[in-house]
C-alpha cells in the first residue's frame, strides 16, 4: 500500500481501520433502508462513506449514521435486476466485443463496456433491458485469464500447470484443503505444493459461469490464516467480510508479488476466450498470467481470488477477482482464519453459541462506548451497529477494542 497507494504504514493502518467502520455502518444501513438502498461507496484515505437511497426521506437516518446520503433514481435491486437479464443472455453465449458489465454504485447506472457501439446495441437488445439505466462505455480490454504459470502460494496442476492457493479452508471437522479460481482445475485433478510435494486433488470447480475452485490437501499440509506479503510479512487473516466499492485491496501472487489498488465495482460480468463469468468484482490492481487463484485481500478480510484481467504490472492494469463468500457457499467450506473459522453457511437467526462468561449476544443493537465480554474478555464498542453472527468482538477490530 506504500507502493502503490503511496500511503506510511500509519496511514494504511488508518485506512484500513476506517473502512471497516464504514462497512459495518454500511451493512447496518442496507438492512435499515430495505428496497430504498441503492448501494454504498467509500472515498478517500478517511474512507467518507456515501449511501445512496431512492427516497429522500431516508436522508436523515443516513446522515445520523455517519454517511453522507445520495438521493438517486434506481435502487441497487433494480440495477441487479438488469444486469442479471444480461448475465442470463452471456450464459447463453458469451457477447463478442463486450469485455465487462456490472453495477456502478457512483453513476447509478449498469455500465456495459464494449469494443463497438454495435456490439453494445446486440447485447442489450438480446437482453430486454431499459436503455435509460445503461450507460455505454467504450473499452479495448481483451481480459484473459492468469492460470497457465503461478499465483500466491504456487501449487502445481498434474506436475505442469501453475496456479495459486486463494485462501486455506475445512470441510467439517477433518478435511483440510484451498480455495482457487475454477480454471486453475477440474474434478480429480492432482495438486502438488510449491516445493512440488504432493497436496491432494481438486474436488470441485466452476468455470466459466463462476470462477472458483476448491483442492483437498493430504495430511502433510497444515492450513494457516495467513496470506504471503511477498516481503511486507504474512497477512493473518481474521473473516471474510466484504470492503465497500472504493475500498483499498491488495493481492498476493507468485508471479508479481504483492500488489494494492482500490475495489471498483462489485458484481460485474467479464467475458473471457473460454465465456462469460459472472459476480466477480473489478478492481484497479495489476496482475499478469500466473497470478490466478491468488489471494484478494483487504486489512485482515479475505476478499475473493484471482480470477483475470488485462495489462500488467508494469503499466498497469485491470484485474477481476471471484468473491471468496460464494465459493466457500458452494462447496460447503470453511474459511480458516485467526480463532475459529467463518461458517458461511450460519444463519443470521440462529442462536448463538457464545464462549462462556460471555453478555455479547447476537441481534443486540450497540452504541459507541458499550461494553460487553466475550470467552472471559471485556470489549468497548467502537462504532453502532446490529451484531449478526460473525461479528464477535475478537473477529472485528474496527467494532470493537479490547478494554
Amino acid at each position: 500500500m506504500r507502493r502503490d497507494l503511496g500511503l506510511t504504514a500509519a496511514e494504511a493502518r488508518g485506512r484500513i481501520g476506517h473502512e471497516s467502520r464504514a462497512a459495518a455502518v454500511a451493512a447496518w444501513l442496507k438492512r435499515s433502508l430495505g428496497g430504498d438502498f441503492a448501494g454504498a461507496l467509500v472515498s478517500g484515505d478517511d474512507a467518507a462513506l456515501t449511501v445512496a437511497t431512492t427516497d429522500a426521506t431516508d436522508a436523515a437516518r443516513i446522515g445520523k449514521a455517519g454517511a453522507r446520503p445520495v438521493v438517486v433514481e434506481h435502487s441497487l435491486a433494480e440495477l441487479d435486476t438488469v444486469k442479471a437479464a444480461l448475465d442470463r443472455v452471456a450464459l447463453g453465449r458469451a457477447p463478442k466485443g463486450i469485455p465487462a458489465w456490472y453495477v456502478d454504485v457512483a453513476t447509478n447506472r449498469v455500465v456495459v463496456q464494449a469494443a463497438r457501439a454495435s456490439a453494445a446495441d446486440a447485447f442489450l437488445a438480446a437482453a430486454d433491458v431499459p436503455r435509460d439505466m445503461v450507460t455505454v462505455s467504450r473499452s479495448s480490454e481483451k481480459p484473459r485469464t492468469f492460470a497457465d504459470l503461478r499465483g500466491g502460494d504456487a501449487h502445481y496442476m498434474n506436475g505442469s500447470g501453475r496456479c495459486s492457493i486463494g485462501f486455506p479452508v475445512k470441510r467439517g471437522s477433518s478435511q483440510s484443503g484451498s480455495v482457487s479460481a475454477g480454471h486453475c482445475g477440474t474434478p480429480g485433478v492432482s495438486a502438488s505444493g510449491y516445493n512440488q510435494q504432493a497436496q491432494g486433488s481438486f474436488q470441485g470447480s466452476t468455470f466459466p459461469g463462476r470462477d472458483y475452485s476448491w483442492v483437498a490437501t493430504n495430511t502433510n499440509w497444515t492450513p494457516r490464516a495467513l496470506v504471503n506479503g511477498y516481503g511486507n510479512g504474512d497477512v493473518t487473516v481474521t473473516g471474510s467480510t466484504e470492503a465497500l466499492e472504493g475500498s483499498s485491496v491488495c493481492r498476493s501472487g507468485s508471479t508479481t508479488g504483492w500488489h494494492c489498488g482500490t475495489v471498483q465495482q462489485r458484481n460485474t460480468s467479464v467475458t473471457y476466450q473460454e465465456g462469460t463469468v459472472s459476480g466477480v468484482t473489478r478492481t484497479d490492481v495489476c496482475a499478469e498470467p500466473g497470478d490466478s487463484g491468488g489471494s484478494f485481500i483487504s486489512g485482515s478480510q479475505a476478499q475473493g481470488v484471482t480470477s483475470g484481467g488485462s495489462g500488467n504490472c508494469s503499466q498497469g492494469g485491470t484485474t477481476y477477482f471471484q468473491p471468496v463468500n460464494p465459493a466457500l457457499q458452494a462447496y460447503g467450506l470453511t474459511l480458516v482464519i485467526s480463532g475459529t473459522p467463518t461458517d458461511p453457511s450460519t444463519d443470521p437467526t440462529d442462536p448463538p453459541t457464545d464462549p462462556p462468561g460471555s453478555t455479547w449476544a447476537a441481534g443486540s443493537l450497540y452504541n459507541a462506548g458499550d461494553r460487553v465480554t466475550y470467552g472471559g474478555v471485556m470489549y468497548r464498542c467502537l462504532q453502532a451497529h446490529s451484531a449478526i453472527v460473525g461479528w464477535e468482538p475478537p473477529n472485528v477490530p474496527a467494532l470493537w477494542e479490547r478494554w
